[in-house]
């Protein structure tokens, strides 16, 4: 963390901090930064994140660990902004989340429908022996 000289100053992160907090790389914080997802201030060429982008790649990193991809992501982060104390973002994220349940669970039962025709297949062809 880069250190500021008044304590009322906002906190910034260097790109090194935040991929090694974050566990990405450069290339990755460039990209979500390139889609608008994080807004990094510049001091000449390098990059200076905020608590608020940090915030937004925790979001980011947890929305592609569950399977939404970028655009529902940016969608997501952009409603936190409504003035509606995160009501909204919160109802949609809640739908989304609902949604993304059932479309697993579907694909869940798919899976195990062809394991079940797989491991038939295997005990039939082992009969033949």
């Amino acid at each position: 963390m880069l250190a500021t000289p008044n304590d009322a100053a906002p906190r910034l992160y260097t790109i090194g901090e935040m991929c090694e907090e974050f566990d990405v790389t450069a290339r990755a914080l460039r990209f979500y930064e390139d889609e608008n997802l994080i807004a990094p201030t510049r001091k000449g060429s390098q990059r200076l994140y905020s608590d608020r982008d940090r915030a937004r790649v925790a979001w980011i990193l947890r929305g592609k660990r569950v399977g939404f991809s970028l655009a529902e992501i940016g969608e997501l982060l952009d409603l936190y902004h409504l003035g509606d104390a995160r009501e909204t973002q919160k109802k949609v994220t809640l739908e989304k989340c609902k949604e993304r349940i059932d479309a697993l669970m579907r694909q869940k039962a798919d899976i195990d429908e062809t394991i079940e025709e797989l491991e038939g297949y295997i005990r039939l062809l082992e009969e033949e022996d």
